[in-house]
């Protein structure tokens, strides 16, 4: 059995009021129970952390080195420009998904640039709630036992 880290970053608590036509109505919670329930199909388990606070997601980040076989993270308005998270992924040694709810290359411009990506083996936008499902997937693809 492995272990996955789900990260929420910034607002993501807001999940299910902010912004329901582009982010829909599924709370954070819901989520969080998807990709728990997703994952232990699969025999794996889940910490789920949400922060608003940047260094809360590094330090996240941080202690997943030799626990979490993967991390599944929506860093939300980070993903666009948090170079701690980046070099912290960087520093981390299991499997890294990016998921996004909504379509970023859809959105404004200044959305569409991940400095998140380029530390993920893929990225999943887009599909809403069905994407963490997705995200479950390929995080448990290859990631080994801890």
């Amino acid at each position: 059995m492995a272990s996955i880290l789900l990260l929420h970053g910034p607002n993501l608590n807001l999940l299910g009021q902010r912004e329901p036509a582009i982010y829909g109505t599924t709370t954070l919670e819901d989520h969080q129970n998807r990709v728990i329930r997703a994952a232990a199909d699969r025999g794996h388990t889940v910490e789920a952390v949400q922060s608003n606070h940047e260094g809360d997601l590094v330090e996240a980040i941080h202690s997943a080195r030799g626990r979490h076989a993967a991390i599944i993270i929506n860093a939300g308005a980070l993903t666009h420009y948090s170079w701690s998270i980046h070099d912290a992924l960087g520093a981390y040694n299991g499997r890294v998904v990016e998921v996004h709810i909504s379509n970023p290359h859809a959105r404004e411009s200044f959305r569409q640039v991940s400095v998140v990506a380029s530390k993920a083996v893929c990225t999943i936008a887009g599909l809403g709630a069905k994407g963490y499902d997705l995200a479950v997937r390929a995080a448990v693809v290859v990631a080994p036992s801890r």
